[in-house]
């Protein structure tokens, strides 16, 4: 009797290393690599707020099958990047400069060893970086794939009410405290289930992963996370640069993204030179490569094509 595939979302992959990168300043981030046998050419992919390049091993392991080198890392304050706010559950951040500094610092390393085409893929948080540091010209890839971008937030009381209770909030204790408090009842896990995925093996991925190594767990964001969330979102949908970025850009958007604002990123898109917009429609939410499979494969197949004639 043969012995199985090893689960490609809840393993590592025997030809990948996960190692440190450290900053200017010193700082590390844990960074993800598996490189291609005969490279059609290189991945960077960007994760969101809280996630761990564990959540996309399933993705990373279908580019990688597709003759794709795959690189990921955990962002600066979450995951095994060490933590910004005293409380290690806390998401902080008060401005997201220093992490614009490292994915600059990080690309300009990752394409030097890496013959191109080279593509960068950010998801969420991971995609409002990506095009930003796309705005400032401080990245220069083939082609970027923006996944359910955080081009604008969702709130329950309106954007413009949210923000302003966040710099509230923000101004009136400690900026670095949880923005809300976590909850582990079955209930609570059930409503965020339906925020990311409707697959419930996938979003049991997660806490496999977290089971193994409780300190790559992150929990809510801080206030100052949150103030700065919205007006530097904002900022940017308001930026006359966005009509200067001529790399290809594909952004897949989920029209019911309960996280997210699709209008902000559909708008964001038609600013865009060379951009493409692909929606989802109610089957899917935010974590769209986390989908269940028809809207995976719908997504993975749409990236696929774009990067054959975006990037070679």
């Amino acid at each position: 009797m043969t012995n199985p595939l090893p689960d490609p979302r809840r393993s590592y992959p025997a030809d990948a290393t996960i190692d440190v990168w450290r900053a200017a300043d010193g700082w590390a981030l844990r960074r993800f690599d598996r490189p291609a046998a005969s490279p059609r050419g290189a991945i960077l992919f960007l994760g969101g707020r809280a996630d761990v390049f564990e959540k996309y091993l399933e993705a990373l392991d279908h580019w990688h099958r597709a003759g794709w080198s795959v690189t990921s890392f955990d962002w600066r304050g979450q995951g095994g990047s060490g933590r910004l706010s005293p409380d290690p559950r806390v998401g902080h951040v008060a401005d997201f400069r220093p992490l614009l500094d490292d994915l600059a610092a990080f690309h300009d390393a990752w394409a030097a060893a890496h013959p191109g085409p080279r593509v960068v893929i950010g998801h969420s948080m991971g995609g409002f970086l990506t095009l930003r540091a796309l705005v400032e010209r401080r990245i220069a890839p083939d082609a970027a794939v923006l996944v359910a971008p955080m081009l604008g937030l969702r709130s329950p009381i309106g954007a413009g009410l949210g923000e302003r209770l966040a710099r509230f909030l923000r101004d009136r204790g400690d900026p670095a405290r949880a923005a809300w408090r976590e909850r582990a009842d079955a209930g609570a896990r059930a409503r965020r289930q339906r925020r990311l995925t409707a697959d419930l093996t996938r979003f049991d991925d997660e806490d496999w992963w977290y089971a193994r190594d409780p300190a790559i767990r992150l929990g809510p964001p801080s206030w100052a996370w949150l103030a700065h969330a919205f007006s530097a979102t904002a900022a940017l949908r308001g930026d006359p640069r966005l009509a200067t970025v001529e790399t290809p850009v594909l952004m897949l958007v989920a029209d019911r993204d309960r996280l997210v604002d699709p209008r902000a990123a559909a708008l964001v898109a038609a600013r865009l030179p060379a951009a493409r917009l692909v929606r989802f429609g109610a089957d899917c939410a935010h974590e769209i490569l986390r989908e269940a499979d028809p809207v995976r494969s719908r997504a993975l197949g749409a990236i696929d094509a774009f990067l054959v004639g975006a990037a070679g």
